[in-house]
C-alpha cells in the first residue's frame, strides 16, 4: 500500500519518499486515515513501528489545509510594530513527550516530513539555555514539541500560550507515567481548549494509560498493533549467563569478533555506563556514553556521532531506551539485565526498526537471574542460555539466588531500592 492511498497530499508523499520510505507500517496505515478525518486516535504499537509518522503526517496535512482561527481581537498598532509580517502568533499543535532526545527527534521528523510546506516547529526541553527557545517563540511557531517540565516553565513565564492549540499529541504516555510526569501533563492539558483533536500513542496500554485516554479523547478510534508484551518478530534474542566480573571481557570479545556496525549497549547505572565506555576505548573500540549527568549539548553530540557513524558503540542508561530512534542499529546489548520487564521491551526495540532485522543480546549474572525470570514471565517466553564460543564464562549458576537480600528487594515498589548489580 503506497502512502498516497492513505489520503496524504502530494507534498507529504514526496517528503516521505525522500526519507527513503516507500510503504506505511501497519500503525501508520491504520491511524493516519481517521486522524486525517479529524477523529481522536488512541494507538498502541511496539517500539520501532513508526508511531511518530502516524501522528506527524496527518497533523502536517491538517495544518496545511486549515485556516488558523481568528479567535482574538485584532492586535494593537504597538503589537503590529513588534511582530514581523507573516509571523505565527498562535501555537496550533502541541506534542508532549517524556525525554529531551525524543523531543528533538520528533522535531527532526516534523522538519523532514514538512520540507515542502510552510510550517515552523520548535522543540522545548530543559538542560539547555531558554533564551534561544524564547527568541524562536517570539518569531512565531506552528508546532511545539515539549517535555512537560520545560513547557510548564514557559507557561509560568507566559512565553507560551496554549489557548489556540488545535492538535494535542501525547507520545510514549506509559513512559510519562513511569517517570512521574503525569501530574505535569494534567496541568498542561487544562490550558488547552477542549475543542481539539487528541492523538495518544503508547508502546504499552496499562490501566492508567487507558483511564487517561478515556478522559481526554472523544469517541476515539482505537488502533492496536502487535503483541503488547513481545518485541517485534524481526528481533533475534540471545542470552549469555556469565560472572559479573567477566562481562566487560565478554563484551569486548563479541565486539572484536562480530561484524557489528552500530551497537547500543545498555547499562543499569550512570557510573556503569562511564565504566563500560572507558574500558571499551582503552581496548581500541570507539565508544561514547549518554546519560543524565551529561549536559544536553554533550548528549546530543554523542547521539549525532553515533548516528553519523563516528562512534561504533553508544553506551546508554535507560534514559535513552525510548529516546533513541536511529535506523541501522544492528545490535542492542544489555550489559545489565533491566530490573523491570517493560524496560527490556523498550531497550531491545531500539534495533529491528522499520521492519529491519536486529539482534538483542543480554548478559545475565547469577544475581540478575531474578530479573530475567520476570522478563520471561512478562513476555511468555523462556530464553535459551548460551555460551559464547571460545570464551570462559566462569562458574555460572542458573536460576535466581535465594538470598534474603534479594527477597527484600522484591518487596519494594518500582521506584524503591537501588540497582546493586553494577
Amino acid at each position: 500500500m503506497p502512502f498516497k492511498s492513505l489520503g496524504l497530499s502530494d507534498a507529504l508523499v514526496r517528503a516521505v519518499e525522500a526519507t527513503g520510505y516507500t510503504a506505511p507500517t501497519e500503525i501508520q496505515s491504520r491511524a493516519i486515515p481517521p486522524s486525517l478525518a479529524g477523529r481522536d486516535v488512541i494507538g498502541r504499537a511496539q517500539t520501532g513501528t513508526g508511531k511518530t509518522a502516524a501522528f506527524a503526517l496527518p497533523i502536517l496535512q491538517r495544518l496545511e489545509q486549515a485556516v488558523a482561527p481568528e479567535a482574538v481581537p485584532p492586535p494593537s498598532r504597538s503589537r503590529l510594530r513588534r511582530e514581523r509580517p507573516g509571523s505565527r502568533s498562535h501555537i496550533r499543535a502541541l506534542i508532549l513527550t517524556p525525554t529531551r532526545e525524543l523531543a528533538q527527534q520528533i522535531d527532526d521528523a516534523f522538519v523532514e516530513y514538512g520540507r515542502f510546506m510552510d510550517v515552523r516547529t520548535l522543540s522545548v526541553y530543559g538542560g539547555v539555555p531558554i533564551d534561544k527557545q524564547l527568541r524562536k517563540l517570539n518569531s512565531g511557531v506552528d508546532i511545539v514539541i515539549a517535555t512537560p517540565g520545560r513547557l510548564l516553565d514557559h507557561m509560568s513565564r507566559k512565553s507560551i500560550n496554549l489557548a489556540h492549540v488545535e492538535f494535542l499529541v501525547l507520545d510514549e504516555v506509559d513512559r510519562m507515567f513511569d517517570m512521574g510526569f503525569i501530574d505535569d501533563v494534567r496541568k498542561i492539558i487544562k490550558a488547552i481548549p477542549r475543542s481539539r483533536q487528541t492523538l495518544l500513542f503508547s508502546a504499552t496500554m496499562s490501566m492508567q494509560v487507558r483511564s487517561l485516554a478515556d478522559r481526554l479523547a472523544v469517541d476515539p478510534i482505537f488502533v492496536e498493533v502487535g503483541e503488547e508484551r513481545n518485541p517485534i518478530d524481526t528481533i533475534r534474542q540471545h542470552v549469555y549467563p556469565t560472572q559479573r566480573d567477566k562481562k566487560i571481557d565478554l563484551l569486548k570479545k563479541i565486539l572484536e569478533n562480530e561484524e557489528m556496525d552500530m551497537v547500543l549497549v545498555f547499562s543499569g547505572t550512570k557510573d556503569g555506563a562511564d565504566y563500560v565506555g572507558a574500558r571499551l576505548r582503552n581496548a581500541g573500540i570507539d565508544a561514547v556514553e549518554i546519560h543524565s549527568n551529561l549536559s544536553q549539548r554533550d548528549r546530543q553530540k554523542a547521539l549525532d556521532g553515533f548516528k553519523n557513524g563516528k562512534h561504533r558503540v553508544l553506551v546508554a542508561t535507560d534514559i535513552a531506551a525510548r529516546g533513541i530512534d536511529i535506523e541501522g542499529i544492528s545490535h542492542v546489548i544489555n550489559y545489565d539485565v533491566p530490573r523491570y520487564a517493560e524496560d527490556y521491551i523498550h531497550r531491545v526495540g531500539r534495533t529491528g526498526r522499520a521492519e529491519a532485522t536486529g539482534d538483542a543480546v543480554t548478559f545475565v549474572g547469577y544475581e540478575e537471574e531474578e530479573f530475567l525470570a520476570k522478563i520471561e514471565a512478562f513476555i511468555g517466553k523462556k530464553f535459551e542460555r548460551k555460551q559464547y564460543e571460545g570464551f570462559d564464562h566462569g562458574v555460572v549458576k542458573l536460576g535466581p539466588p535465594k538470598s534474603s537480600a534479594l527477597k527484600r528487594r522484591r518487596t519494594g515498589g518500582r521506584r524503591g531500592g537501588k540497582r546493586r548489580y553494577v
